[in-house]
Order: structure tokens, then C-alpha cells, then sequence
């Protein structure tokens, strides 16, 4: 089935070069939909860290792209064409997700998404809070119960608790009835309370490695001298996972990259391995994977009320250089948007 959309532009955002310092608007075609994709007008999309790095080539060891090369990783739309063996969805339903890895690049107005990375978007969000949540919702389950399996009673440190991943984090890991733990600055301090941090360490004022013991698990989120600072916190035993960090040598080989790649990320690691190795804790580095199965789980929590999307601003499509350059400064509270289609953002 195919809805009769008009034949706008499709604009894409892109570069032409690692480090660019601006991203580009081009008009690109209409893409082709295969058997198992479906064809999305993009409503919204949000800003991720992860888009940042890769505009600016740190991941090119781990994640090999051509140019031009399309920016943008999570979105919420409309479905305006199905594949031939597509089963789960149909034209007009309202969608949201993260795209594969090879399919970058979700600040456009049509977009091709694999069906399995898809889910139906939560009834009680708009289109603006449902693309927010996608990759920052994925990245926290799966920490929290693929690499931590956490349990009630477990007490975890979430770094940055008002970014756009320690406030699903937060939320998410105290429905899975641990004890929570966060850093924020002064002004986020009531924030990341009622989103249900059981202690808040204020940055600003106190080092949290001072503050805190004998914790189950430390979430990194910030890499360098925070992560290493992880490990006099974490218990014998416990766990510290970096999303932020240096990939190890584990990491390398689970993820399929060449002998090499192994060799190089065990040299870059070696310091924050061996940190683990003293404090008798384990060590990871996760990089989440889109997972529509996942996200249709986290869409019933949202339509249950016990996670709520936190965003901090939005900008229009026109405006997306503003949007990633104020991402960068790292002072949002929960997401920042782009409004792909300002006529349908804010609807439900």
C-alpha cells in the first residue's frame, strides 16, 4: 500500500568530511523502499551525543561510513509506503524508532526504516516527546538489564543524571526498584529528585567519588577522569558500564572489528582495564542496538504512565546547526527536538 503524499522536497542533513563545522541541507530523492522497510515522513527527531561524535569522527575505528553522510539517529512519523513483505505496520500508522547503524541519518523528511527497528508510537506523547526517546530509551534498558541486570534493592550510580540519558535512566532504574544515585549541577538538583534519585551529589560543590561507596553498579555517561573515578566507587564484584568510555578489547571482538581493532582498543583501555582489575570489578563498554521488540516495551511504559519523555528544547528543521551546537555545549536538561514537520509535532 502506498499513501498519495504529495511529492515535497526531502531534505537531508549531511556532511561532506569528518569535523565539518556545519551541517548541510540538500535535497536528496524520495528513498527507495525495500521488502522489509517502510517509507516514514519524518514529524521529528532528536539530537544524540552519538551524532556529534560521529559529525566529528571519533567512531570511525569502530564505524566505517561513506561520504556524504547522513546525521540523525532516532525519529517519531508517519508511515506513507510499506515493503511487499512488511506485516506489522500500515500506511498512516505513526511511528517511532532508532535506525540501524547503516542507515543513518534521520533528519529528513522521508526516511527508509527496517521494520524490526520500529515501534508504534506511545498514544499519550506527541510526536516531539516520542522522538526523543528512542536511542536514550534502548541505551538505558540495555545497560541497566542486559549488561547490569539489575535487581531490586541494587544501588547504581547514573552520571549526569539531567541529560537526556540519565533522565530516562533515572526513571527506569527506580521502576526496577533500585536505589539510584546521580550527579547534576546546583540548578538540576530538585530536577533529578523527582524524577526519583535517591541521592543527588551537586558537582559543583562535592566529588562524588568522595560521596559515594560500595555501589552494585556505576552507568558512565561521561567518560575520562569520571569514569575513572568509577572505580573507587563500585564494590568487589560490581560493575561499571561507559557508554562514553574507551572500548576494550571485549567490546571490540563482540562487536565483530578486525584483530587489529582488538589490539588498539586493549592499548587505549589499558589504564581504565587495569583500574577494574584493583578494584576487583567488572568492566564494559555497551553501544546499544536498535531494537523495535525493546521499544514496544518501553511505549507500554510510557502509555502506563511510569516513564515520562524529559525535553529541554526544540528547533525547526531549518534550525538543525543551532540544535546540534547548543547539544554540544552539554547543559540540556532531557532532549533537544527538531521539528521535522512543524504542522504535525505537536500532535498526538
Amino acid at each position: 500500500g502506498e499513501l498519495k503524499f504529495m511529492k515535497k522536497q526531502n531534505l537531508v542533513a549531511e556532511i561532506n568530511q569528518y569535523g565539518q563545522s556545519e551541517v548541510n541541507l540538500v535535497e536528496r530523492a524520495i528513498p527507495e523502499v525495500q521488502n522489509n522497510d517502510v517509507l516514514v515522513e519524518v514529524v521529528a527527531a532528536s539530537v544524540n551525543p552519538v551524532d556529534l561524535k560521529i559529525i566529528e569522527g571519533k567512531l570511525k575505528l569502530i564505524l566505517k561510513y561513506k561520504m556524504p553522510l547522513r546525521v540523525g539517529s532516532d525519529f517519531s512519523g508517519k508511515v506513507v509506503k510499506v515493503g511487499s513483505n512488511v506485516k506489522n505496520y500500515q500506511v498512516g500508522d505513526y511511528v517511532y524508532g532508532r535506525v540501524q547503524k547503516d542507515r543513518m541519518g534521520t533528519f529528513t523528511n522521508y526516511l527508509v526504516v527496517n521494520e524490526g527497528d520500529l515501534a508504534l508510537k506511545p498514544q499519550n506523547l506527541t510526536f516531539e516527546e516520542a522522538a526523543s526517546l528512542p536511542l536514550v530509551a534502548l541505551t538505558s534498558y540495555q545497560v541497566l538489564h542486559e549488561a547490569m541486570q539489575i535487581k531490586p534493592g541494587d544501588r547504581v550510580l547514573i552520571q549526569a543524571g539531567s541529560g537526556g540519558i540519565g533522565t530516562v535512566a533515572i526513571q527506569l532504574a527506580k521502576l526496577a526498584g533500585a536505589e539510584v544515585a546521580t550527579t547534576t549541577s546546583t540548578k538540576n538538583v530538585a530536577f533529578v529528585k523527582e524524577l526519583g534519585a535517591d541521592h543527588v551529589i551537586d558537582y559543583r560543590k562535592e566529588n562524588f567519588a568522595e560521596k559515594l561507596r560500595d555501589y552494585d553498579y556505576v552507568f558512565d555517561t561521561l567518560g575520562g577522569q569520571n569514569l575513572e573515578n568509577a572505580f573507587k566507587v563500585v564494590k568487589p564484584g560490581g560493575k561499571v558500564v561507559t557508554i562514553s568510555g574507551i572500548p576494550d578489547a571485549k567490546f571490540a571482538r563482540s562487536y565483530g572489528l578486525p584483530r587489529w581493532k582488538q589490539a588498539l582498543f586493549a592499548i587505549a583501555s589499558h589504564k581504565i582495564t587495569k583500574l577494574a582489575r584493583q578494584a576487583k570489578a567488572d568492566y564494559s563498554f555497551w553501544f546499544m542496538r536498535p531494537d523495535g521488540k525493546m521499544l514496544a516495551q518501553i511505549t507500554q511504559l510510557v502509555e502506563e504512565n511510569k516513564l515520562k519523555p524529559i525535553i529541554d528544547s526544540t528547533f525547526t528543521f531549518k534550525q538543525t546547526q543551532a540544535a546540534l551546537d547548543y547539544s554540544r555545549k552539554g547543559h540540556a536538561r532531557g532532549k533537544i527536538v527538531i521539528d521535522i514537520n512543524q504542522d504535525l509535532s505537536k500532535e498526538k
